[in-house]
């Protein structure tokens, strides 16, 4: 499922515009990007929590050259589905 197609759901299962969907679900992605840049968690019951994991720095290789290539330390996003929405996928 697309970005556009999400807003299109979000708008006929709400009874509101697109526009007003749109920006819901960019409201929505903006503030969770925003509480991940700090560091936080956003949690929602029974469907999943997102949160940073850090990545340490390691070694490499590159595969044309094979040569070593240090990789840095980096954070990255992560998701954990909760137990309502395993349940569901299950199914």
């Amino acid at each position: 499922m697309t970005k556009e197609e999400m807003i299109g759901v979000m708008a006929s299962n709400s009874g509101i515009t697109k526009r007003q969907a749109s920006e819901a679900l960019q409201a929505f992605m903006s503030n969770v990007t925003g509480q991940l840049k700090k560091g936080k968690k956003v949690s929602f019951a029974g469907f999943g929590t997102f949160s940073v994991s850090k990545r340490k720095a390691r070694t490499g290789r590159n595969p044309q050259t094979g040569a070593s290539i240090n990789i840095p330390a980096t954070r990255v996003p992560v998701f954990k589905a909760g137990k309502h929405l395993k349940q569901a996928v299950r199914k």
